[in-house]
């Protein structure tokens, strides 16, 4: 049996792969031994919570305003302000430069921007569950996958072993009949 653990065997890489592989072993293993264990989590804590009301209103706030038929029926509706008050002449309800229209653009944009970060935060907070579930089965995998590296190498080993055996016992046995053969 050689010194090498189980799982760091490998004969048919190049040995740069091999020392990298080697140091990419040890790197893993100091991490997970430098972090406590966590704790499962329940699949339960990966499912999105119901909404609340104010949690729809923002994502439907976001949908709505992120969407190319917002842009358009706003760019539209401006557009026909601005026509509708130029026609108009002195007789205009929002003469040029527009103050009741800039009035009520920024009234939405400081309604809807505190709308979009809710439902941005609602979303990052998801994609942090997901986050945490990917990592979890990352490591489940990466640890079941060393596994089945060391079985692979146990049983190449056994192998090598059987077959070391087989070679020694025909050896002594063509050595018993070549000293009969005179």
């Amino acid at each position: 049996m050689s010194d090498t653990p189980p799982g760091e065997r490998t004969a048919s890489l190049a040995p740069v792969d091999q020392q990298q592989l080697r140091l990419l072993r040890a790197h893993r293993r100091a991490h997970r031994q430098k972090q406590p264990p966590r704790p499962l989590a329940a699949p339960e804590h990966f499912l999105p919570s119901a909404p609340t009301r104010g949690q729809r209103l923002a994502d439907a706030v976001a949908a709505t305003i992120g969407s190319w038929r917002f842009i358009i029926i706003q760019s539209t509706a401006i557009v026909l302000w601005i026509t509708g008050n130029v026609l108009a002449g002195r007789n205009a309800w929002d003469p040029y430069p527009f103050i009741l229209l800039n009035l009520l653009l920024s009234f939405q944009a400081a309604y809807t921007a505190p709308a979009i970060m809710m439902s941005q935060n609602r979303q990052s907070e998801l994609d942090r569950r997901h986050a945490e579930n990917d990592y979890e089965i990352n490591v489940k995998a990466e640890l079941e996958i060393e596994l089945l590296h060391e079985k692979i190498d146990f049983m190449k080993e056994r192998e090598l072993l059987a077959l070391t055996e087989s070679v020694r016992d025909l050896s002594a046995q063509l050595a018993a009949l070549s000293k009969r053969i005179p």
